[in-house]
């Protein structure tokens, strides 16, 4: 009775202290659908946060390199001042000569080197942060990465004030903060696991995925406010809120069931571990003898797992298109001519989260469908080839009128920003507890990092080519992202087939092959 006795007890110090002080103020443990109502809410937050900081760059990129001579670009707002050179020099950037070294002939291609450093380092880190993810105390992993992430961001935007001009500087503060940045999306997603069985998977992860583009609409929005008060403020506010976040995330992040001390069986319709069909797997391990006695997925091992490679590769060029997007589509705005004006910095900022809001119904809407069909492939697939022709529509008539600008901005966000919503989420789940592991649920996010991180490699490319090929032409440049599209729809190809077949034996009555083989004979 003794060691029986103290078992409460141990558990209520695991429990995070938000949990602890919840439960007191109720005078009761919390139920299970409140811990994963806390467990949305929170990483929804977090990762929100996570895409606040990362969007920054983008909205601040126009400040930093206001034209580019390679392509004659002539801004309205260029104005000459008749003050002296000294104060011409301290407000500059708000003049639009931009911030050196970015304001040169080579700024475009530098602000690539950035991006394509800071998402190189994301993806190497990824790998790494998927493997300890699956032996690591999640909640305490996730808190460093998110405070790291808030201090080396906020750092890139101290050059302002300490009037650094150094690219090195710039360079290095940005491949840390990649770095701090990958330990966020195996974490969210393998605490979501914990909670949250396979039952409208995709809907769920779907609609849990507008974190994403609401972290983008939200750090475009805050970032092109505080432009104005010099760009600095763009990276320290960003920064520090997701520093506070992080440490939310620390007192209220329930990790698992098991870390405080939740029962399962209070919740028969949403628990994991509900007895009987496929509908019932859990997304990650769960009972505490289970735990001691699987060991975490190989690396080596998860790529095995059927379906993850295509997945990984059809995800590279998918988010090569949409952190292009992502990084450069505020730059394109406010150098593209829109009924014959240019759009200040701040105003394409605010322009381009129109794409993030049409990627949050693009992410609902692939999650939904691959619901209903029960086919990941064919929608991922469907919707990368629909992306093509939007992203042609977008480039050659997106500068009629604004109207015309913002709707098919909308339709390239919804097509383009599904699959990559749906890759990410709800197929990296499917995976990471696929039939194969025979039972082990200790791979999702190892499965979820390699899928992402491979991606993220993608993510680092297209950055990077599209600083160098925008200085001659954005026509090209979007001619690259068709041809990505492209070919990530094509990588599905043989899963695709594999799910229509599928679809059409699961059509055929039952008794169909019987009748097969018998006219068979017949005809012989």
């Amino acid at each position: 009775m003794g060691p029986l006795g103290e078992l409460p007890v141990l558990r209520n110090h695991s429990k995070p202290l938000g949990i602890r002080f919840l439960e007191y103020i109720k005078k009761g443990k919390l139920s299970y659908k409140t811990h994963q109502a806390i467990v949305l809410i929170v990483t929804f937050l977090a990762y929100t946060s996570y895409h606040a900081t990362r969007k920054t760059t983008s909205i601040v990129k126009s400040a930093l390199d206001p034209q580019s001579p390679d392509i004659g670009l002539k801004f309205p707002w260029r104005i000459t001042y008749l003050s002296s050179p000294a104060e011409n020099k301290r407000v500059s950037w708000v003049l639009g000569d931009g911030w050196a070294p970015f304001n040169g002939s080579d700024g475009s291609a530098l602000l690539g080197e950035l991006d394509v450093a800071f998402l190189a380092v994301y993806a190497f880190g990824m790998y790494f942060s998927g493997h300890l993810g699956d032996r690591m105390n999640l909640r305490i992993f996730l808190t460093v990465g998110m405070v790291g992430t808030g201090l080396f961001t906020s750092l890139f935007g101290v050059g302002y004030w300490a009037n650094i001009h150094s690219f090195y500087y710039y360079l290095i503060v940005q491949m840390i903060a990649g770095l701090f940045q990958s330990t966020g999306w195996p974490s969210v997603v393998a605490v979501v696991g914990n909670w949250f069985g396979k039952k409208k998977r995709g809907l769920i992860m779907g609609i849990w995925n507008a974190h994403t583009s609401v972290g983008n609409i939200s750090g475009s929005l805050i970032a092109s406010a505080l432009l104005s008060y010099g760009w600095g403020w763009s990276f320290v506010v960003p920064g520090l809120l997701i520093a506070f976040i992080g440490l939310s995330v620390f007192l209220l992040l329930p990790v698992s069931p098991e870390s405080v001390g939740a029962d399962r069986e209070e919740d028969l319709v949403d628990s994991p571990r509900k007895n009987g069909g496929e509908v019932t797997e859990p997304l990650l391990g769960s009972d505490s003898d289970t735990e001691i006695k699987e060991k975490a997925v190989g690396f080596i091992e998860a790529w095995k797992i059927p379906g993850v490679a295509p997945f990984a590769f059809c995800l590279f060029f998918a988010k090569l298109v949409a952190y292009t997007f992502l990084y450069w589509l505020p730059f394109y705005i406010s150098h593209t001519a829109i009924e014959g004006k240019y759009l200040s910095s701040e105003a394409a900022g605010n322009l381009s989260t129109f794409f993030d809001v049409g990627g949050v119904l693009g992410g609902i809407l692939a999650g939904h469908i691959s619901d209903r069909v029960d086919a990941r492939a064919i929608t991922a697939a469907t919707f990368m080839y629909c992306a093509i022709p939007a992203l042609y529509f977008y480039r050659t008539y997106g500068h009629i009128s604004m109207t015309m600008n913002i709707a098919l901005m909308f339709i390239c966000g919804m097509f383009v920003n599904g699959p990559y919503a749906l890759i990410t989420t709800a197929v990296s789940a499917d995976l990471g507890t696929h039939s194969s592991l025979k039972g082990n649920s200790k791979a999702l996010a190892t499965v979820t990092a390699i899928i992402d991180g491979t991606g993220s490699v993608g993510a680092a490319i297209g950055p990077l080519l599209t600083g160098y090929i925008s200085a001659k032409s954005w026509s090209a440049v979007f001619t690259m992202l068709m041809g990505a599209a492209l070919v990530a729809g094509l990588l599905l190809t043989r899963l695709v087939v594999d799910e229509v077949v599928a679809r059409v034996l699961e059509s055929r009555p039952q008794g169909g092959s019987q009748s097969t083989s018998q006219d068979e004979e017949v005809g012989v």
